[in-house]
């Protein structure tokens, strides 16, 4: 059950949900079998969510059922199948296009999104593309107006069943061969599907070399914005100015702002040299108040001899001068040059870690006004603390005057005691000694 759609950008096959959609598909099916789709116009394009396609007239209001040609008018639309529920949860699902009462004729789309289920319940689901994916992607990228319709014509070319599991309702009238398409048909008013998109052609050589080189030099000037060389791509370098090369390194810039200042007055002249030693670097920016009497100097100047060299002139192809305002016009170049200076200052901010030393310290930002007071706080705190120890060695020592009175009188009781002890030792050793002796000499007297 399945379906070939042949379009200018190639083929699709749709696989049919003939179970659980059998009255969309039976539509659908003998639809194509009739060649009603043949060189219908896809008309919507919104990238990555639908194409839409399915109506003869190429508008979005029109188009018919199948049983419209089998039962006359009243049978225009059908209604919807409901039940079984389908999701359009990926790309390439097919539905019918509900005509705003739940109802459906020939228009259908294909998904180019995922997970789009904001289209449930009100489109019918009835298959999915199986084949033909990277031009599902062709189509989805193609380039659309503002109404997403295509600039080139993509169209249906031609189908093909390739399985009809569906008998063909009596009355219906099958083609024998494909129909030619009429020029109401293939007049849509834009470009052609089979036209070819060329805007060189038929042009002289000289006038494609010419916009190849400005299409190239358009790219550069992008590059050169994106690296921040040019403030923008579009910008014009000033028709005031007068670029001069191949001077004489002795020929100054009052030099030439008098030989030049004859074709009118002069804003500025500039001899360009070198920033290490000052020497000429041989080219000149001459500025003129007026864009004619820069022309005349143009004219007049070019290969003119000044201090025996034969000087080249020309525009000034530079911007190097011209206020830089950015995409939306609010900072300048020399905003820019203070930003810069302001990052180059010392930061008025330090960690609070430096300030206050800890284990355990949590890394905060704090001014330089807070680490002065932080300082100063400390100071007074360590002067509290010294004027408390103070204080409380005061009180300490009255307090202890009392207990070193007691003291001196328990030291000078020891005193004393231990001089008794002495004394009685003292007794105590000459007791014995004269016991010894008494005993040596009656120990002799008996012997």
């Amino acid at each position: 059950m399945a379906v070939l759609l042949e379009t200018t950008v190639g083929d699709l096959v749709i696989d049919l949900y003939t179970e659980e959609r059998p009255r969309a598909c039976l539509n659908f099916l003998k639809l194509c079998k009739v060649k009603y789709y043949n060189f219908c116009l896809i008309y919507n394009v919104q990238q990555d969510f639908i194409i839409q396609t399915g109506d003869p007239t190429g508008t979005g209001r029109g188009g018919e059922s199948i049983f419209c040609q089998l039962y006359g008018d009243q049978a225009r639309f059908f209604e919807a199948e409901k039940v079984p529920r389908i999701r359009h949860k990926k790309k390439g699902t097919v539905s019918m296009v509900n005509n705003g009462n739940d109802q459906h004729g020939s228009q259908f789309l294909i998904t180019t999104g995922e997970n789009l289920d904001y289209l449930d319940g009100v489109h019918t689901v009835f298959g999915e593309v199986t084949e033909g994916m990277d031009v599902l992607k062709t189509i989805n990228e193609t380039f659309v107006d503002k109404d997403f319709i295509p600039y080139q014509d993509i169209r249906i070319n031609h189908t093909v069943i390739l399985e009809d599991p569906f008998d063909d309702p009596p009355g219906l009238c099958v083609p024998d061969r494909s129909p030619e398409p009429t020029k109401e048909q293939l007049d849509s008013g834009r470009i052609g599907a089979d036209e070819e998109i060329d805007d060189m052609k038929g042009r002289p050589a000289d006038e494609i070399e010419e916009v190849r080189a400005e299409k190239e030099a358009k790219s550069h000037a992008i590059l050169l914005e994106m690296v921040g060389d040019l403030p923008d791509a579009d910008i014009k370098p000033p028709e005031n100015v007068l670029f001069v090369c191949k001077l004489n390194p002795v020929t100054t810039g009052e030099d030439l702002e008098i030989i030049f200042s004859r074709f009118g007055p002069i804003k500025s002249c500039e001899v360009i040299r070198d920033w290490k030693t000052g020497e000429s670097v041989c080219y000149a920016f001459i500025e003129f108040e007026k864009e004619e009497d820069c022309e005349k100097a143009y004219f007049k100047m070019d290969n003119v001899l000044i201090d025996d060299r034969r000087i080249h002139v020309d525009f000034s192809q530079s911007v190097a001068k011209v206020k830089w305002k950015g995409k939306a016009g609010q900072y300048t170049k020399e905003d820019f040059k203070d930003y810069e200076k302001e990052c180059k200052k010392p930061s008025k901010f330090a960690l609070k870690e430096k300030v206050k030393p800890k284990r355990d310290a949590k890394y905060d930002l704090v001014l330089d006004e807070d680490i002065e007071e932080s300082h100063t706080s400390q100071s007074h705190l360590a002067k509290k603390q010294k004027q408390k120890k103070h204080h409380h060695c005061e009180e300490d020592n009255k307090r202890t005057k009392k207990p070193k009175e007691s003291d001196q009188k328990h030291e000078e009781h020891c005193r004393e005691k231990s001089k008794g002890e002495n004394r009685h030792r003292h007794s105590s050793r000459t007791r014995y000694k004269e016991r010894d002796y008494t005993y040596s000499r009656q120990k002799d007297k008996y012997r």
